[in-house]
């Protein structure tokens, strides 16, 4: 912690000192900015208080004391539990709590309507990557882009910023978005480890050749993205679509052989089948998409 903050570190308040928001705390205590806490369970903020975070006993008196208030709660009902009975005229309130877009634009419709201005953020970091300006993560932001400008450097303190737009929903839009890609490397890095579980085969020396193909597969995102905004299924399509189907079978035979459940596989396979016996041989994956968009008729058939 710097014992002089400088000019800039402005003064601001967190509510929540769970595991994040104790290091984002930390974070700024580190850099100089003088910092209010608040937390529901008052014992686990007192740690804090011995590395210079000043105390309050109420979420009102935190709010009250500084301008610019960080949230970072267990849900979104959390939110609206804590700040309830507090007035929020003239406050500046960024909400790091996980939730959903929807939450994101009521929480800014409810925040805007008692007088505060409003960001949403999704934190793309574990804790221990807070703080850390090596780490990689980020914290992704919407909503009042004044506020975003006006507190940019100390937002930046803890993790990286990405401003991702005026509707407060796009924060948790995007923070999901990756999740949901990650869930789905996950369950495919399930899989493959289940396959060589009972070979000869070190785990720990498969993992290089799983994390290299992986990182080599990544790009592929950009083509995706080509695709979708150009509505051309088939553009730069390598392996197509009929080839992949085919392909599908060896990869079902070889779970059987290793007496592995094919469950995390067959879901995204059965999409692949429906968009091929639509005619799509001759394009790549990318469509799928559009198999998964509720109300065309096909994912809620």
């Amino acid at each position: 912690m710097t014992d002089n903050p400088t000019a800039d570190a402005i003064p601001l308040t967190v509510l929540g000192t769970g595991a994040m928001g104790t290091a984002l705390v930390r974070a700024w205590l580190a850099a100089g900015h003088p910092v209010t806490v608040w937390n529901r369970t008052h014992a686990r903020a007192e740690a804090l208080a011995a590395e210079g975070a000043t105390l309050a006993r109420t979420a009102a008196e935190a709010v009250s004391a500084n301008r610019l208030v960080i949230v970072c709660l267990l849900d979104d009902a959390s939110v609206g539990a804590a700040l309830a009975d507090v007035d929020l005229t003239g406050r500046d309130l960024v909400d790091l709590t996980t939730g959903t877009p929807a939450d994101g634009r009521a929480r800014a419709a409810w925040a805007t309507a008692g007088g505060a201005r409003f960001l949403d953020g999704g934190i793309m970091a574990v804790p221990p990557m807070i703080g850390d300006a090596d780490s990689g993560g980020y914290v992704l932001y919407s909503g009042s882009s004044a506020l975003f400008e006006e507190h940019r450097d100390t937002l930046a303190v803890p993790a990286g910023t990405r401003y991702v737009g005026e509707d407060a929903g796009f924060a948790a839009l995007h923070d999901v978005a990756l999740l949901s890609a990650m869930t789905g490397m996950f369950a495919g890095v399930s899989h493959a480890f289940a396959l060589i579980r009972r070979e000869d085969v070190a785990p720990r020396d498969f993992a290089p050749l799983l994390a290299g193909w992986l990182t080599s597969m990544a790009p592929s995102v950009h083509l995706a993205a080509d695709q979708l905004e150009g509505g051309d299924y088939g553009k730069g399509v390598v392996s197509n679509l009929a080839m992949q189907v085919a392909g599908n079978a060896t990869l079902l035979r070889t779970a059987e052989e290793q007496g592995v459940s094919a469950e995390l596989l067959t879901p995204y396979m059965g999409l692949m089948e429906r968009w091929l016996a639509e005619g799509h041989g001759e394009e790549d994956g990318t469509g799928v998409v559009e198999l998964l968009e509720v109300g065309r008729g096909r994912a809620d058939a």
